[in-house]
């Protein structure tokens, strides 16, 4: 069963932690709903503008983590409007973390 969440479904078992605190739109296991595409627009201009900021006051630390959100938000908005044109919606693959062992 999937979780609703505000600009999709999570396809993360129920149980499991969510190893993003709940940055979902850099999660491969967040399915974008074509209805909140508006908000993910939003996002990704409020991160573009978040970027800025931490540009200009010299925020290194900052930078990363959203250049890493704006990609993910990007990404999901691309699968929203490949999936709209019929093309094929290119998921990508979960990435294991590299402190966990297995």
């Amino acid at each position: 069963m999937w979780r609703n969440i505000s600009v999709g479904t999570c396809a993360r078992a129920y149980g499991t932690a969510c190893i993003h605190e709940h940055a979902c739109v850099r999660c491969s296991l967040l399915r974008p709903d074509p209805a909140q595409r508006g908000r993910l627009v939003e996002i990704r201009d409020n991160l573009l503008d978040r970027i800025a900021e931490a540009e200009r006051e010299g925020w290194l630390g900052e930078i990363e983590g959203l250049r890493v959100s704006l990609a993910g938000a990007e990404s999901k908005i691309g699968q929203i409007d490949s999936a709209a044109s019929g093309g094929p919606v290119l998921l990508g693959l979960p990435t294991p973390r590299a402190d966990r062992h297995g």
